[in-house]
């Protein structure tokens, strides 16, 4: 396994802590189903503050997660799901695991069966 760069590991807590809020993973189900939005019709989604609305679009900006960019007046908020890839890898080897596990314990519930 590569070693990390604290780079790497500064990028990923981002991540990591970014989707760590449901207001933030929400806001990131809305951009997958429509995008891109203003961030008025995201901010309508929730019963928050416009300032802690802002804050959470912030978190995700600096984990990567989502671009924004100026359309006159407003602000076009899109999903940059490639850094979603870094979680992916992240996870890949605990659902290797897990997927391990599973084959073993169906290998000894099939011989169980064969044993009544």
């Amino acid at each position: 396994m590569k070693a990390e760069t604290p780079t790497d590991s500064a990028a990923e807590d981002r991540i990591f802590a970014a989707l760590a809020s449901p207001v933030r993973r929400q806001v990131l189900q809305l951009l997958r189903e429509r995008q891109p939005q203003p961030v008025t019709e995201l901010a309508a989604h929730f019963a928050i503050a416009r300032p802690s609305f802002s804050e959470h679009l912030r978190v995700l900006r600096e984990a990567g997660l989502v671009g924004e960019h100026r359309v006159g007046r407003q602000r076009l908020y899109r999903l940059q799901a490639e850094s979603l890839a870094e979680v992916q890898q992240w996870l890949h080897p605990f659902e290797r695991f897990w997927r391990d596990r599973l084959t073993r314990l169906g290998e000894v519930l099939e011989r169980l069966d064969d044993e009544s």
